[in-house]
């Protein structure tokens, strides 16, 4: 409610304001957790999308040419990549963890080098 004040102006008094701030600080509150949760869940999306990209480049590396990427440098150099991507998790694009196949040398399977575990309880060196 408006309350005119002595000098005759209107107003909202300190009670309005403070009752409104509350409510405000509640519906924050409930929202806030709920983003954070999102923005993780986003990252663990675009690190599944970034394995997969880089293990369909490595087998469409292998099946052109017979041999294995000797890094993911050669996959963006032969644009099998247009650029190597980043890990959202650790945020660098040069700590993927490389897999050599077990006969020849290069890259045969590429993981996270990130800690922790993603929302579903497995490591995210296990990707």
């Amino acid at each position: 409610m408006v309350n005119r004040t002595a000098t005759g102006k209107r107003g909202f008094t300190l009670i309005e304001l403070l009752v409104v701030l509350a409510i405000m600080a509640a519906l924050l509150t409930l929202v806030v957790p709920r983003y954070f949760r999102q923005t993780e869940r986003a990252n663990e999306t675009v690190l599944r999308h970034n394995l997969l990209a880089m293990r369909d480049a490595i087998d469409k590396f292998y099946g052109d040419t017979g041999r294995y990427p000797a890094s993911l440098e050669e996959l963006r150099d032969r644009a099998y990549l247009r650029e190597v991507p980043l890990d959202p998790i650790t945020g660098k694009r040069d700590a993927w963890r490389l897999q050599p196949p077990a006969t020849q040398a290069g890259v045969f399977d590429v993981r996270s080098s990130a800690e922790g575990e993603g929302a579903d309880g497995t490591p995210y060196a296990s990707w």
